[in-house]
C-alpha cells in the first residue's frame, strides 16, 4: 500500500511539475492564435447546441482545455462551420493554421504536422433498415452479399478511404451528409450505412428515422483522431500545442471529455 501511494504521489508530482511549466512557458511566449473551423456532420466532434446556437462538441471542449493549461494559445473560428474539402484547402493555403480530429492516412501524413497523443478514438458500425434481417460479422460477410451490398458513406470522409481499405468495391460516396445517407437507406438506394460512434444514435434519431434502422453491433472500423497542423505553422507553436495535449491525457482530462460526449 506504502508503495503505491508512493507511486501515485510522485506521478501527481510530476503532472504538477509539467503544468507548472506549461503556465509559466505561455506566460513568458507571445500569443499566439490559431485558425481553426468547424467540421460540418461530424457531431459530436463538433455540434450545434440546441439552446444557444452556438457551435459545442469534443473538439471545442480540448480546444478550451489547451487555453486553460497554455493561456498563450488562443482558437479561433470554431463557431464557423466548413466542410472538409475546404478545411484542407485552407491548410493547404495557410488559411487556417490547424484542424481537430484528423486520422492518419498517406496523403495526410505527407501534407501536414500530426500533433499528439490521440485525441479520442472513433469506432465505426454499419447501419441498416430495421426490416433487413442482414447479418453482418466481418467484411467477408459484407462482400457475400454480392450487388445487392452496396454501402453508404460520406463524401471526402476517412470512412471512404476505410472501405477501400477493406476492400469494399461498392460503394457510394456521393452524398457529402450522413443525414443524406441515413435517408437514401430508409429509401433503399443503399443496403448499409457506415458512419462512426459516438453520436450515430443521437445522429439517427436527428434524422426522424431512429424507428426505422438499426446499428449493427460488430465493430468494423477503430480509428484514432488527432490535431493536425499545416506546415507553416512555426515549430515553437506546435511544440506548446503538444505539451499542452500531453499534460490533458496525463491528468485524464481527454478521456473526461471524450466520455462526456459518448
Amino acid at each position: 500500500m506504502e508503495i503505491t501511494l508512493r507511486h501515485h504521489f510522485n506521478s501527481l508530482r510530476r503532472f504538477g511539475v509539467l503544468a507548472v511549466a506549461l503556465l509559466l512557458c505561455g506566460a513568458g511566449a507571445t500569443a499566439t492564435e490559431l485558425r481553426v473551423a468547424a467540421q460540418v456532420g461530424t457531431e459530436p466532434k463538433f455540434q450545434t447546441d440546441p439552446g444557444t446556437g452556438a457551435v459545442g462538441g469534443i473538439c471545442i471542449d480540448i480546444m478550451r482545455a489547451v487555453e486553460r493549461l497554455d493561456p498563450s494559445l488562443h482558437f479561433v473560428g470554431g463557431q464557423r462551420w466548413q466542410p472538409l474539402p475546404r478545411i484542407y484547402f485552407a491548410l493547404d493555403h495557410e488559411m487556417m493554421d490547424v484542424a481537430c480530429g484528423l486520422s492518419h492516412s498517406p496523403e495526410r501524413d505527407r501534407k501536414y504536422h500530426f500533433v499528439g497523443p490521440a485525441l479520442f478514438t472513433l469506432r465505426y458500425y454499419l447501419v441498416a433498415r430495421k426490416d433487413d434481417p442482414v447479418e453482418i460479422n466481418s467484411w467477408d460477410d459484407v462482400r457475400k452479399l454480392g450487388a445487392d451490398g452496396v454501402i453508404l458513406a460520406n463524401r471526402g470522409f476517412a470512412g471512404v478511404t476505410m472501405l477501400e481499405n477493406a476492400g469494399m468495391r461498392l460503394v457510394d460516396a456521393s452524398a457529402a451528409s450522413p443525414q443524406l445517407n441515413v435517408q437514401k437507406l430508409v429509401a433503399h438506394r443503399g443496403r448499409l450505412f457506415f458512419h462512426r460512434n459516438p453520436g450515430l444514435q443521437a445522429l439517427l434519431d436527428r434524422t426522424g428515422y431512429g424507428d426505422k434502422v438499426r446499428i449493427l453491433p460488430t465493430e468494423m472500423v477503430r480509428s484514432q483522431l488527432y490535431f493536425v497542423a499545416g506546415k507553416h505553422v512555426a515549430a515553437d507553436v506546435i511544440e506548446r500545442l503538444r505539451a499542452a495535449l500531453q499534460a490533458l491525457e496525463k491528468n485524464g482530462e481527454l478521456e473526461t471529455i471524450a466520455r462526456k460526449w459518448e
